[in-house]
């Protein structure tokens, strides 16, 4: 079952990889410095359980790296791999243990919501997008801070779920592969609901990044070929994170995180306040992706 497991997500990965590279050739692109440190620290984070998606999206606009419209789509493409490193090494680990209907069913799941989505990400307005990416930062930095004041539920000791709840489970991570091209991360969401439905929490990794990478590879080839994603940080962010995978998982595992979320609460609705001021600011003039780089030019 391992096996069957590893063989698509290995085919998914080589396939994002070919896309990426080939892009990356063609138009000559050289990885940026800051995104390659960024793609680190916040990889290295996520392993351990911090999360990666909320701190790209702060960093990003706190430095405005990239434009706020290709924002969720840049940190997509630019955590695929590290994203798909963790789903192989936590697959390695824990996969054994975990129902493997629940692990498939709820990573084609999460895939197909993120294919559907990634062309309505491009499709949308900029200030909706503002929106959306600012509701995320908002929602992680509520996350952040329950799971420092011990408010997150303690889930249980199952490694599988009944048949009703893993069809709940199924349908709502469709619904989060759609919000996944919008910036909003699945596994803080995916960690609560099937820590309430009574599943081992630890048991929970394997079936977030599985479904993670799966809906990463495939949506985030979709951006990468219509030309959503700033290539530059993208593949920086890639290139900084897939070592700071090994190093958290096999070299440091577990450290204290607490001081660090709540550094990281502040500086995430920082930049939810400054997303919802851009917002509102070009809410009665929104521009379409075409626009953006007409005015680019």
């Amino acid at each position: 079952m391992l096996i069957a497991l590893l063989v698509p997500l290995a085919l998914a990965s080589l396939v994002f990889t070919i896309v990426l590279l080939r892009s990356a050739i063609t138009d000559r692109t050289v990885p940026s410095l800051e995104a390659t440190a960024l793609g680190a620290i916040t990889n290295f984070f996520d392993t351990l359980g911090i999360g990666s998606f909320a701190p790209t999206m702060a960093w990003f606009k706190f430095r405005n790296l990239v434009p706020d419209r290709i924002i969720p789509s840049t940190m997509l493409v630019g955590h695929s791999l590290p994203s798909i490193l963790q789903a192989f090494i936590f697959l390695i680990l824990l996969g054994l243990l975990v129902d493997p209907v629940l692990i498939v069913g709820c990573g084609v799941a999460l895939m197909l919501g993120g294919l559907i989505g990634a062309p309505l990400v491009a499709r949308a307005k900029v200030w909706l997008i503002q929106v959306i990416v600012a509701v995320a930062l908002v929602i992680a930095a509520a996350l952040y801070t329950m799971s420092n004041l011990n408010l997150m539920p303690a889930g249980g000791t199952a490694s599988s779920l009944p048949v009703n709840l893993t069809v709940v489970a199924i349908f709502a991570n469709f619904g989060l592969g759609i919000l996944l091209n919008f910036g909003i991360g699945h596994y803080a969401p995916s960690l609560v609901m099937l820590s309430l439905m009574g599943l081992d929490p630890r048991l929970a990794f394997p079936v977030m990044a599985t479904g993670g990478a799966l809906t990463i590879a495939g949506a985030g080839t979709r951006h990468v070929l219509r030309g959503y994603v700033d290539l530059r940080i993208a593949l920086g962010i890639v290139i900084g994170g897939i070592p700071a995978v090994f190093i958290a998982a096999f070299i440091v595992k577990s450290m204290p995180l607490e001081v660090l979320r709540w550094m990281v609460i502040f500086v995430v609705l920082y930049a939810a306040l400054m997303m919802f001021r851009a917002a509102m600011a070009g809410r009665r003039k929104p521009l379409t992706l075409e626009a953006d780089r007409a005015a680019a030019l």
